[in-house]
């Protein structure tokens, strides 16, 4: 649902604001008071074409924002394009344009390019009128509007194909890549040899290079760790006579201690943690001694830790930056040699699979085609009826369905399908891009969005003068499929038809006015009374008593048909 708009330096719009509504909003106003700018600010908001004419004479820079209620369907597109959805599901978008060229676009604060504006708002807004940005005129959208009307065994069948097809395209490009590896098999299987028998050779063991370090550091520096140890040594147990040791000092003050700890229990204690401390330090001097004994200088030794050293250090430049990576390719490195080696075998087992595949696929395909062309001839059937009741009595319409037996599988299944219309006798049945009407492509749209309601999950839905050339009476009707629409979609019509107007939930009046010779067109949503004088104004242009009674009673019609009770 599109909230808020507002529109900056465009064409005759200096500012304006629209806080639009739920079900169906119709803007009306004078001839040339910036009804269609409005469309073109939209287009642009959604990355549409501009020309640097739009901007506003005297001003340098132009903008377009919008926010609306966020779809969830949006939300894997906006995290792929790393935007932030707003916890309360607002989304932002803005683009501002300038004489020079520049365009920024933001969504939701985050710079994005013109051409991911346009993605987004593929799934926000469906614009029906003048301007060839429809999603009808794209054979895909076709497809998917024809899908859609299938309805729910189709659909079905459809994602069930789509996985087939992604598994059949993996298949396929894997065989492709061996069949052209055939060229440097032999290099690549020297390669894979020599790396994988150059990395077991090594006979590499995990964190080993963690434990040859260490021992590296501890030959480096073997005379400084004896004569530590040394020192250590002779500090606890003395050098000789003259020089008496920490262990003999404090056994010394244990003697002391022991000779009144029968007078008070805190002296007990006392003799009790030197006890302890006496049996940790003679403890202490065994590891000492130990560790002194055990260090031994070792040329021979140091050379093969160093050695082993720079063996880890040379293939860790090539394969990894640990031990463990070093190993994790050369798990790999067996795999890529066990495939070059075995490449016929795999090849003949993909291509097994790719045909069992390839069968899978046609078969889908086929019960795809025979469901669509049921399904054509209904909705054929449908929206000519519609257009009937749309003042196209004589418009004939059909769904284009053709089969392709080359199989050159698409998305789609192996169908190409394509709506035709011929509005009017004699003129042959012609792709929807080449209907000269505009007025005429909006009602083809309202007639499949009125079938399609309930499917159908674009929001928002602009249509341009959807009543050109439609007389008062089938007016009437298409506001009445315009209600129906609104129901399920937020519908937002240019009208200039009284009886389209009475019907809208939201009624908001365009007009240009001059102020300091500039032209600004200024936009504002209508009271009850003011939909009065405005329903006349379209009427006759006539605002008397017996025109304004007339607008007052198709406006309470309007509402009763709008609650269900027309």
């Amino acid at each position: 649902m599109l909230i808020h708009l507002s529109v900056e330096n465009i064409a005759i719009i200096e500012r304006l604001t629209m806080e639009l509504e739920e079900g169906l909003n119709i803007l009306t106003g004078e001839t040339g008071a910036g009804k269609s700018i409005l469309i073109d600010a939209v287009n642009a908001l959604l990355g549409g074409r501009i020309s640097r004419e739009i901007i506003r004479t005297g001003e340098e820079k132009a903008k377009v924002e919008a926010v609306f209620h966020c779809p969830e369907k949006l939300a894997g597109v906006l995290e792929r394009m790393s935007i932030e959805n707003q916890e309360d599901r607002m989304l932002v978008l803005s683009r501002q344009f300038s004489l020079s060229g520049k365009n920024i676009c933001r969504i939701n604060g985050s710079l994005v390019t013109v051409s991911q504006l346009r993605e987004i708002g593929e799934y926000l807004i469906d614009i029906h009128g003048q301007n060839d940005n429809q999603s009808l005129l794209r054979n895909k959208a076709q497809a998917d509007y024809l899908d859609m009307f299938s309805g729910d065994s189709l659909l079905a069948e459809k994602e069930s194909y789509q996985k087939a097809l992604g598994r059949f395209l993996e298949i396929k490009t894997k065989i492709d890549e061996l069949k052209a590896m055939d060229k440097e098999r032999a290099r690549l299987q020297d390669l894979y040899q020599f790396q994988v028998e150059e990395i077991a050779a090594a006979a590499l063991k995990k964190d080993e290079d963690i434990e040859l370090v260490r021992q590296s550091n501890i030959l480096s520096n073997a005379e400084g760790i004896m004569e530590a140890f040394q020192s250590a040594y002779a500090a606890l147990a003395g050098e000789d006579d003259f020089h008496i040791g920490a262990l003999e000092q404090i056994q010394r003050a244990q003697a002391s201690i022991e000779t009144i700890v029968k007078l008070d229990p805190e002296f007990e204690m006392i003799q009790e943690s030197m006890i302890e401390i006496v049996d940790r330090l003679e403890e202490l001097m065994r590891e000492i001694r130990l560790k002194r004994e055990g260090i031994q200088y070792d040329p021979q030794l140091q050379q093969e830790v160093e050695e082993r050293l720079a063996l880890i250090e040379a293939l860790k430049r090539k394969y990894g930056n640990t031990v463990e990576e070093i190993l994790d390719y050369a798990k790999m490195a067996q795999k890529k040699l066990e495939e070059v080696t075995d490449t016929e075998a795999i090849l003949s087992k993909l291509v097994r699979q790719r045909d069992e595949l390839e069968g899978i696929l046609y078969d889908k395909a086929l019960r795809m085609h025979q469901m669509r062309a049921e399904a054509a001839l209904q909705l054929k059937e449908k929206i000519t009826g519609q257009l009937k009741e749309l003042e196209m009595p004589n418009a004939e319409f059909e769904v284009e369905l053709r089969f392709d037996q080359t199989r050159k599988y698409t998305e789609a299944g192996l169908d190409s399908i394509e709506f035709l219309i011929s509005p009017n006798p004699g003129e042959g049945l012609k792709p929807l891009n080449r209907i000269a009407s505009g007025g005429e492509m909006s009602r083809v749209m309202l007639a499949i969005k009125t079938i399609l309601a309930d499917v159908d999950d674009i929001g928002v839905l602009i249509f341009d003068e959807i009543d050109t050339g439609v007389s008062g009476k089938a007016a009437l009707k298409v506001g009445e499929k315009l209600v129906d629409v609104s129901r399920k979609h937020q519908v937002i019509c240019i009208t200039h038809h009284a009886q389209i107007a009475s019907l809208a939930e939201a009624h908001f009046f365009i007009r240009k006015d001059t102020e300091h010779d500039r032209t600004i067109a200024q936009v504002r949503k209508l009271t009850c009374k003011e939909r009065e004088t405005e329903i006349a104004r379209l009427l006759s242009g006539d605002t008397g008593e017996s025109t304004t009674k007339l607008a007052r009673e198709m406006l309470q019609k309007g509402t009763e048909l709008r609650n269900g009770l027309g």
